[in-house]
């Protein structure tokens, strides 16, 4: 052998069968004789190069003598590549490992290819390193297969790939993109503290052990579109940066769901959820529409604006702001610093196309949430402080074609789509209200400018009797303000006489929930009043008004003939005098309480009376339906 001592320090090459010397410093017969004893024992060759620096021509050599000429694979027994060195591209696509293949702590510096690679038995990459593209696409793990704190610089695709025995890459690092589209893992996985640096794709892939992706970090998009988790799944701690894409995915067996931090989408859309499960999300937003929950649910939110258009809940299923931040294994907080200065509350979108019938909504803000064509509304359960949107604050200036005015709204819950109908119609009719958010808020692009007046009444109509199954009647009062403005401006479902009326009930005290309106209307009715009866009403003497004569005859009983007489107005210089105004004021306060003014009252004055005793005391009805819904709010 010409390798000189000075060549051999420091080499932890294996030694080759009968050889005390590692294939790097083998002479070129000893390689030749080697490669020939791997090409006779064919499948069943075994070989060792554990701690080897394999450059392009020793590898190709390798490879060379372990193909099989008949089926250009590689095909190999038990392979032992432990912290070997592959320093140019490794192919080996379409091999065949019979035994037991192991590549812990191996460094391969080029590209590296084991797609639809064949490892009947278990096969260790625990600790390798991979700098270039690596593909194990199609490949087929029989046995255990491990990862764990592997590195891959580049891309690592595992598209369409078996795991059959149980599958690690704990704390592996992903650098570059990470591909397990339709891969199937028919044992436990473990991705727990893997880092994925650019997009990872589970697309189609099926877990049927447990998977753990317990304190997982995806700096870049992650995608488990129509992914099956046939055992239980793991996200607890879990941590990504973009989206996560859960669409059509199924969960079969999985009891919770996080808790994790998603920087910004969670879609979950169409997914399934088999068995009663809890689900802790903090998330710039969660997408829930057409997901389906089979059993009971609870959805802990945090900053998230959860949409759950034609979700199917089929038993109770809560929607919760939780209050404080997640913590993962109940110690380490979650990081929401990416989060922030959102609001923490939950928000909830849409509720559209869901029988909210099993809907349990607890402290979330509902002020764009859209409600119409939601199912069995009157069953929906609200607990805590929801919050819904407001009508516009303060005075505002509107000009509608030659009308003009200032214009002031009663305080109330209301829903945003009537925002958005109130909005749409302002621009219809040439209304100028003041931008949000002092005006009625304006849809989003997305959504269309919202329902009519008629299917409005009827959404608050329902939500009004959940306001008041609940015992909540300050909720069920604004409810049912919003039901009779949206009846008032129909003009498909309500007459013109009803509209009529309730105009004159709006106007009058505000569908007996605006107090002061109906006091005032009151006040002024009084007033009114008085200030004709002074002026018509009142004659000059307060005194008789009628005529009585009568005979007197010893023994006899005394009769009486009255004649009426009718009395004489005022004279307009004496007409508003004190006298005259107290007379009036007892006059009108009387026909209040639909009493007489036991008093003569000129002709004018008889029908001022009449006609007050009519209306006033319809305003005293209205005035006191209004303070004691006011004092019952």
């Amino acid at each position: 052998m010409s390798q000189t001592d000075s060549d051999l320090v420091g080499c932890r090459g294996s030694q080759l069968p009968g050889l005390n010397i590692c294939l790097v410093h083998a002479e070129a017969e000893d390689r030749t004789e080697y490669f020939r004893s791997l090409r006779a024992s064919g499948a069943r060759a075994k070989v060792d190069h554990r701690g080897t620096r394999l450059d392009a021509a020793l590898l190709a050599g390798l490879l060379g003598a372990l193909r099989n000429p008949d089926t250009e694979r590689i095909e190999v027994g038990r392979a032992w590549f432990d912290e070997a060195e592959f320093s140019s591209d490794a192919a080996f696509d379409g091999a065949t490992f019979s035994g037991e293949a192991r590549f812990t702590g191996a460094t391969f510096s080029g590209d590296t290819r084991f797609a639809g690679a064949t490892f009947s038995g278990s096969a260790g990459f625990t600790g390798a390193t991979f700098s270039g593209d690596t593909r194990f696409n199609g490949a087929t793990f029989s046995g255990d297969t491990r990862f764990d704190g592997a590195t891959f610089s580049g891309g690592a695709v595992f598209d369409g790939a078996t795991f059959s025995g149980r599958t690690g890459f704990v704390a592996a690092t992903f650098s570059g993109g990470a591909g397990f589209n339709e891969a199937t893992f028919s044992a436990d996985t473990w991705f727990a503290g893997a880092t994925f640096s650019g997009g990872a794709g589970f697309n189609g892939a099926t877990f049927s052990g447990d998977t753990r992706f317990d304190g997982a970090t995806f700096s870049g998009s992650a995608w488990f579109v129509g992914a099956t988790f046939s055992a239980d799944a793991e996200f607890a701690g879990a941590e990504f940066s973009g989206d996560a894409d859960f669409r059509r995915g199924t969960f079969t067996a999985a009891r919770s769901f996080g808790p994790l931090v998603c920087r910004h989408a969670l879609n979950l859309s169409e997914a399934v959820f088999e068995l009663p499960v809890t689900m802790e999300i903090a998330a710039r937003e969660v997408r829930c529409a057409g997901t389906r929950w089979e059993s009971r649910a609870t959805l802990r939110l945090r900053y998230a604006v959860v949409d759950l258009s034609d979700a199917v809940l089929s038993s109770p299923t809560a929607v919760t702001a939780h209050p404080v931040s997640f913590t993962a294994d109940g110690s380490e907080v979650l990081d929401e610093l990416p989060l922030l200065p959102l609001d923490p509350r939950a928000w909830v979108a849409s509720v559209q196309g869901v029988d909210v019938g099993h809907l349990v909504l607890t402290s979330t803000n509902l002020t764009e949430c859209r409600f119409t064509e939601a199912i069995h509304l009157d069953q929906l359960r609200l607990e805590g402080s929801c919050t819904f949107a407001r009508t516009p604050t303060g005075y505002h200036w509107r000009r509608h074609l030659y009308k003009v005015g200032l214009y002031r709204w009663s305080r109330r819950r209301t829903l945003a789509e009537e925002h958005h109908w109130r909005a749409q119609r302002a621009e219809e009719t040439g209304i100028k209200n003041s931008n949000p958010p002092r005006g009625w808020q304006t849809p989003d692009t997305a959504v269309s400018a919202g329902p009519e007046p008629a299917s409005l009444a009827a959404t608050y109509r329902q939500l009004r009797k959940a306001f008041e199954d609940g015992k909540d009647e300050p909720g069920a009062a604004d409810f049912y303000y919003g039901e009779m403005e949206m009846r008032r401006h129909d003009r498909t479902g309500t007459s013109r006489a009803e509209r009529g009326l309730l105009w004159a009930y709006w106007l009058l005290s505000g569908y007996s929930l605006r107090a002061l309106r109906a006091v005032g209307w009151l006040a002024a009715a009084i007033v009114l009043t008085v200030i004709l009866l002074m002026e018509f009403g009142l004659p000059l003497d307060p005194g008789p008004t009628e005529k009585s004569q009568g005979t007197v005859t010893a023994g006899q009983v005394v009769s009486w003939n009255t004649t009426p007489q009718e009395p004489g107005g005022a004279a307009p210089g004496e007409r508003f005098t004190v006298p005259r105004l107290e007379w009036g004021t007892r006059t009108a306060l009387n026909s209040v309480v639909f009493r007489s003014a036991g008093q003569g009252l000129t002709t004018s004055g008889t029908y001022i009376e009449m006609v007050s005793r009519f209306v006033e005391p319809i305003l005293l009805v209205l005035a006191l339906l209004a303070v004691r819904n006011r004092v019952k709010r």
